[in-house]
């Protein structure tokens, strides 16, 4: 059942690049008496992700975190070593955790698998964004098709 609004986010194991290489990032870890805006795409340096979603929460990361937010993070069904890649390429810097699902294990926990296998790309996660209090999804913002209409930043940060 797909994830939504008073749900808990289910227990998974994601991977953001450490200083001395790929660490584990628990859901537990990640949400656990915080608040998190967490936003998914498709894929790494895809073109909509790569020119829209990520650079605009990369900009509004400070309004963003004015509103009480503890973290911003990014997540794909993309390897940790493509998620440090491109978080390098667009300058995230500090602003915005850079959190790989390389198997594709939270998005399916979620119920928000995207599949592309018919056009190459194998088994992704839909686009979304969510505020997470304490474990628990205070907004979910999800898109349809291949729309880019409500996940994003601005969309968020005028939700807090």
């Amino acid at each position: 059942m797909t994830i939504k609004v008073g749900d808990r986010i289910p227990a998974a194991t994601l991977t953001a690049m450490g200083p001395d290489g790929p660490k584990p990032v628990t859901t537990e870890e990640l949400f656990s008496g915080k608040k998190v805006a967490l936003f998914a795409v498709p894929g790494a340096f895809t073109p909509t992700c790569s020119a829209k979603h990520l650079p605009g929460f990369v900009g509004q990361a400070a309004a963003i975190k004015a509103k009480g937010v503890d973290a911003i993070a990014c997540v794909a069904v993309n390897d940790v070593f493509v998620m440090d890649a491109w978080g390098k390429s667009q300058n995230v810097g500090d602003k915005v955790m850079m959190l790989a699902d390389g198997s594709g294990n939270f998005a399916k926990a979620l119920d928000l698998e995207l599949d592309l296998v018919e056009r190459g790309l194998g088994v992704r996660s839909r686009r979304y964004s969510m505020i997470v209090d304490d474990g628990r999804v205070s907004q979910l913002n999800l898109e349809e098709g291949g729309g880019f209409e409500v996940s994003d930043a601005g969309t968020l940060l005028g939700q807090l």
